[in-house]
């Protein structure tokens, strides 16, 4: 029966090819923009290169300090030293690493500017994250302790900073900001929408102008916490807190008087809603509902459109219903027969919205647009997608079908 109802779809779809490019286009449209924003949002917040260890990582991005009625609050990223006392010493952890937030720079070939991205960092940085190393290795625990100058740079910086980017700058120097470094690796950089790890060039935290010896609580510090297993993000949380409930109150920061202290370790999509939202539950609630809204609008305004388009070309085979019905065909017969018709047709949409999604993936990756853009039709994009398929077949289908299904024998063979 199920053959037979994909046969007489496909035969529709046939006889009125203007009707069939609409639903189409509708169709195909309205998925193509839907998955590029899943994949895009995926790309944004997903396990990817280099944090492909997300799921089991905490991010300590932010202290916030208040006075005890809440109306004066000071919130920064934090002091190297704050985060080594009370970050490094969670025992839960598999890892922590400890660096900087990327900020400018420049570097001078010749009289050309290079604009550039660093970040100062420990050598845990390189093991918590995946970086992939064209050339060389990491700087590690000695570099650090011997304070030398030395750099990891990003292969697009190398192609820019040097004449001949195809050999081996291992060991060569680069001048940033007047000081020279010795390249010691040269990574795959990470997009500028992965902002814990992007920058062009990494530096050991010792290098000049990291202010890394600040013993304030407060500078421009941020941490990553690897757990073990994503089961034991809880007590890597749970151990965090208690160190800094260990902190005295009240305190004064600068000047500032707080009674009321609190750092945040969160996984990555909460510590993202929370920098967006500052951490109001309420306001969460309302981002989520306007997501959901728009997702709403942007799902059910076609499937409105294709309820229309379908009613009348449903109401063009209404001889054909009325025959089916003097044969003895019921309701519920009748109703499946147009639903499976309609979810056949969406299917062919969805089809050809994959294949759009993928040469529009592909253009995107390759522009240049977002530098390392690695955006995929993963699997759960393509799972989305079959979700909305369906979605959209039995929202346009089913409305047509039940007052289809209900005409009478009479009015079905006069129309």
């Amino acid at each position: 029966m199920l053959a037979n109802y994909i046969k007489i779809a496909w035969k529709v779809l046939l006889r009125h090819p203007f009707y069939t490019f609409i639903t189409l286009f509708g169709i195909s449209l309205t998925l193509t923009v839907l998955m590029l924003l899943t994949s895009f949002l995926d790309h944004l917040i997903g396990a990817h290169y280099p944090e492909t260890k997300r799921n089991r990582t905490l991010y300590i991005e932010r202290i916030v300090m208040q006075d005890s009625a809440r109306q004066s609050m000071m919130s920064n990223s934090m002091s190297f030293k704050f985060l080594t006392d009370y970050a490094k010493t969670v025992k839960a952890a598999e890892r922590v690493t400890i660096f900087s937030y990327f900020n400018g720079s420049n570097a001078y070939v010749g009289s050309r500017k290079i604009k550039l991205n660093i970040t100062f960092s420990d050598a845990d940085f390189w093991r918590v994250s995946d970086f992939k190393f064209i050339e060389g290795k990491p700087y590690n625990e000695q570099n650090i302790a011997n304070g030398d100058y030395v750099a990891v740079i990003t292969d697009d910086f190398k192609k820019h900073y040097f004449a001949n980017s195809d050999e081996p700058v291992i060991g060569k120097n680069v001048e940033i900001e007047s000081i020279n470094y010795k390249v010691i690796g040269v990574v795959k950089g990470s997009p500028i929408t992965r902002p814990f790890t992007h920058a062009d060039v990494y530096f050991p935290y010792t290098a000049p102008k990291s202010n890394y010896q600040n013993s304030g609580m407060v500078g421009n510090f941020i941490a990553m916490v690897l757990a073990k297993d994503p089961s034991e993000l809880k007590a890597v949380q749970s151990e965090f807190q208690s160190n800094i409930a260990k902190i005295p109150l009240p305190g004064n920061q600068g000047g500032f008087k707080y009674n009321i202290l609190e750092v945040r370790s969160d996984p990555y999509l909460i510590n993202f809603l929370t920098a967006i939202l500052h951490g109001g539950p309420g306001l969460r609630n309302i981002f989520y509902g306007v997501i959901g809204f728009v997702m709403l609008m942007v799902m059910g305004l076609p499937a409105i459109n294709l309820v229309n388009l379908n009613v009348g070309r449903i109401l063009e085979r209404s001889s054909e219903i009325g025959v089916r019905k003097a044969f003895g065909a019921p309701v519920k017969t009748l109703m499946w027969q147009f639903i499976v018709e309609n979810i056949f047709i969406t299917f062919i949409g969805g089809g050809i919205a994959l294949i759009l999604t993928y040469i529009l993936i592909q253009i995107i990756n390759t522009s240049g647009w977002i530098a390392y853009a690695d955006l995929t039709i993963n699997f759960k994009v393509f799972l989305v997608s079959i979700v909305v398929c369906l979605v959209f077949g039995l929202l346009s289908g089913v409305l047509p079908a039940l007052r289809m299904s209900k005409l009478s024998i009479i009015d079905a063979l006069k129309s």
